[in-house]
This record gives structure tokens, C-alpha cells and sequence, in this order.
């Protein structure tokens, strides 16, 4: 018996990875955040599948619904929104499992940030421009930020921000972003990437507030940095007619020219 931890992909029933459908195929229990997840996956549960919707339920109740299982002898899958690797919860039901020698498994899932970026038709690093992306969070209630994981701190770095369960709170964000990124650094707020409900707001940090209309919900991303909507980056070396490499060395010379698939 095993639980099988799932990352159900930002929204689109049709964004679950294979393996995850075909692991909610063969478990014949399945517990689901049915407040992100969309019940367009459960059609994916073997007929006769105990479901069970763990939104209003405590960490005790989900754990003993898995001991249950446990005991019986039943594999589990446990769908989460998004990937698993952030904001998931998936810390402490682990934690949990490890204790009571629960066998489990974690199969990832398409990230939210990833599915905003689609949303936009943009790459998040662009060469000179930005290299680096920061997923981050404001404070709220469920958890703090640890000192020193502030909006003001990444802003000052240039970096592009993913800005996770935030939007409630956007006029603190714009505020704590405008000193360091300037009013005129593009933004994006995308709500619920990939639903068939999307909305995307693209402004400046100093248009954003009037361009929202006062929208703010619960499920969005704030996309904030130089490198969105940027033409004027650099191109990548990686396809430059001169660039040395493994797959297209450049003369007999090459340090590549004798190099075959392998010998790494």
C-alpha cells in the first residue's frame, strides 16, 4: 500500500501528468483539495473508488482517512493543485506518514507560476535581463514569512518575483515593490491560470491598481519584473552559429570534436 502524492496541475483537467492520471486510475481511494482541484479529474477514479474531498476536513481527519486505507491495504491517491514542491502542505502530512511508516510517493504536477507564464506568452529569465526567478508569498494567516523573506529584499535584486496568494493585499505589494522595480517595471496579475474562468491583467506597477478595476478573488499570481514583455535581451549562445559545444563543435580543434553520447 502506498500514497500516492499528486500534483494536479494549475487548473485544466487535461495539464495532470500521465503518470498521475494513471496512478488516480489504479488507486481505489482518492482524496482531493476539491476547493483548487478540478472534479474533471476525479472521472479518472477505477468505478467503485471511495472519493473524498478533504477541503473542510483537519489534518487529523485526512491522516486517519489514509490510515484507513493504510490498514486496509488500499492505495491512495492524494491530488493537490499545482506541484506539491510549494505551498502544498505537503510538509507535515509527510511528517505525519513517516511516523505512523506509511509508504508514499510524490509525483509532480504543472507549477502555477508555469501556467501564468504560458497565460502571458512569456519566458520569466531573459539573457541580460534576468536569470533568476523568485517564488514568494506575502504573510497571512496560514503562515509568516520568515524575517528577511521580504518583497523589499527580492525587489532589490532585479529578479523576476512569482508572487503567490498576494492579490488580496496588491496596493501593499505595488508599495513595497515601486522603490526598487520603479513605477514604470511591467506586472502581470493572472487569475486562475488555465481555468476556464482566466482573467489577465498586464499594466506597470503604477497602473496596475486602476487597471484591476478593484478585481481581487483569491486565486491569482503577481508576475513582476523587467523580463516581462522585454524585446531588447540578448540572444541566448545556446543556438549562436559559433558556439562551441558538445552537440556542434566548431572545428576539428574542439575540445567536443571527438565527444559522443555517453562519455558524460
Amino acid at each position: 500500500m502506498t500514497v500516492h502524492f499528486i500534483g494536479a496541475g494549475p487548473g485544466a483537467a487535461d495539464l495532470i501528468t500521465l503518470r498521475g492520471r494513471d496512478l488516480i486510475a489504479a488507486c481505489p481511494v482518492c482524496l482531493y483539495a476539491g476547493s483548487l482541484v478540478p472534479e474533471a479529474l476525479l472521472q479518472h477514479c477505477p468505478e467503485g473508488a471511495k472519493v473524498i474531498n478533504t477541503a473542510a476536513l483537519s489534518l487529523d481527519e485526512i491522516i486517519a482517512h489514509i490510515t484507513t486505507a493504510h490498514e486496509a491495504g488500499q492505495d491512495i491517491a492524494r491530488l493537490h493543485s499545482g506541484d506539491l514542491s510549494v505551498w502544498s502542505a505537503l510538509g507535515e502530512q509527510l511528517r505525519r506518514l513517516r511516523a505512523l511508516n506509511i509508504p508514499y510517493d510524490i509525483t509532480p504536477g504543472v507549477p502555477a507560476f508555469a501556467a501564468a507564464a504560458a497565460a502571458l506568452g512569456s519566458e520569466l529569465t531573459l539573457p541580460g535581463v534576468a536569470q533568476s526567478l523568485v517564488l514568494t508569498r506575502t504573510s497571512g494567516k496560514a503562515s509568516a514569512m520568515p524575517e528577511g523573506e521580504t518583497l523589499e529584499n527580492f525587489a532589490r535584486t532585479g529578479a523576476t518575483l512569482a508572487i503567490h496568494l498576494s492579490v488580496h493585499v496588491l496596493e501593499d505589494v505595488i508599495a513595497r515593490l515601486t522603490p526598487s522595480y520603479g513605477a514604470e517595471c511591467p506586472v502581470a496579475v493572472v487569475w486562475r491560470a488555465t481555468w476556464p474562468d482566466q482573467k489577465v491583467v498586464k499594466a506597470t506597477l503604477g497602473t496596475l491598481e486602476e487597471a484591476t478595476g478593484g478585481m481581487r478573488g483569491r486565486t491569482a499570481l503577481i508576475l513582476v519584473g523587467p523580463a516581462l514583455g522585454n524585446e531588447d535581451f540578448d540572444e541566448s549562445c545556446l543556438y549562436a552559429q559559433d558556439y562551441d559545444r558538445r552537440y556542434r563543435p566548431q572545428s576539428a580543434d574542439s575540445q567536443w570534436a571527438n565527444w559522443s553520447e555517453g562519455d558524460d
